[in-house]
């Protein structure tokens, strides 16, 4: 039995200059940080040919290419796993419509554990890449790629999409008791709202030409965030930045907003907080609060109504947290 641990994400600027029409005309970059939210995947060897899976739905099959979850299929096919197992998927959070990365973290975890199961290590930039190649590649999902790189290599990171195809990783530098006083200030509530990421990406990937100076504000945030982290600048800046942010990243998509996000937004900093944003595509999900902790009781108590999904930010990308094999005659 195999099993892998795969964090999910938050993404604090820079979102949108991760997919593919963005940073092929000009490089993108984002800052990102897994959380300590997860996505696990359970493999186990079966003592017959047939292939059991376990997720929302139970699927029994004998044929791997009628497999209907089409991140277990394709990456069952890219690991050459065909037969004999039983998989199991869980998740932290609601497994679609977040806004987390959970798609992604499902695909990493997937081919983690998968590799693990026929006794293959890899890096975390296959991971990485070989999630992309499945979600963008292969299944033609209109997404970025900044979900399947955080989720491999996990900590607060800033991540450079290169013109010519290529993911540049690096660790923002700060110490432990900074990172943790960072995340301190933040609150995550979920918006009981959940919705396919796939109509409104699809909508920012055909206007990209159009919004190029949008999303070129959206990065220009990346440098003054790291700054501020790496440097120990007052961390309402960063509060700021991220109200900021949220204003532009509105003018991309009319779906990335609704009137009870605005209003939940606006309730939210009138009682302190100091900038916010929906997690991921919009639409709903989680929004992300910047919120000093003498505030915090204030935007708990105006925003009473809506779950509060308390995180803190997580050092650690995809890892195999359980093995153990035993090989079964057949």
């Amino acid at each position: 039995m195999i099993i892998s641990q795969t964090p999910l994400r938050i993404s604090f600027v820079g979102g949108g200059t991760d997919l593919k029409e963005y940073w092929e005309a000009e490089e993108g970059k984002v800052i990102s940080s897994a959380i300590d939210k997860y996505v696990y995947v359970i493999i186990k060897q079966r003592f017959d040919d047939m292939i059991y899976l376990n997720y929302s739905e139970k699927i029994i099959t004998d044929d791997v290419y009628k497999i209907p979850h089409d991140l277990i299929r394709e990456s069952m096919i890219k690991t050459g796993i065909n037969e004999g197992v039983e998989i199991t998927t869980l998740a932290d959070i609601p497994s679609e419509g977040s806004g987390l990365g959970s798609s992604s973290s499902i695909t990493v975890g997937l081919l983690n554990s998968m590799y693990a199961y026929i006794g293959e290590q890899v890096t975390a930039e296959r991971l990485a890449q070989e999630a992309c190649e499945i979600e963008i590649s292969i299944l033609k999902k209109p997404i970025g790629k900044q979900d399947q790189y955080i989720a491999a290599y996990g900590g607060l990171r800033e991540i450079t999409f290169c013109k010519d195809g290529t993911v540049e990783i690096n660790k923002i530098d700060i110490s432990n008791g900074k990172k943790l006083h960072f995340g301190s200030n933040m609150l995550l509530f979920y918006t009981n709202i959940t919705r396919k990421s796939e109509t409104i990406l699809s909508q920012q990937m055909e206007d990209i030409p159009a919004k190029l100076d949008v999303l070129g504000k959206l990065k220009s945030h990346v440098p003054v965030v790291k700054n501020i982290l790496e440097n120990g600048l007052p961390l309402d800046e960063f509060g700021y930045i991220l109200n900021d942010a949220w204003m532009e990243k509105r003018k991309l998509s009319d779906k990335i907003s609704t009137y009870m996000i605005d209003d939940m937004y606006k309730r939210a900093i009138s009682a302190g907080a100091l900038g916010g944003k929906i997690s991921g595509a919009g639409g709903g999900g989680f929004l992300l609060l910047f919120v000093p902790r003498e505030n915090q009781n204030s935007v708990r108590e105006e925003l009473s109504e809506f779950r509060e999904f308390p995180f803190m930010l997580e050092p650690d990308g995809s890892k195999i947290i359980f093995n153990i094999k035993r090989e079964y005659w057949k």
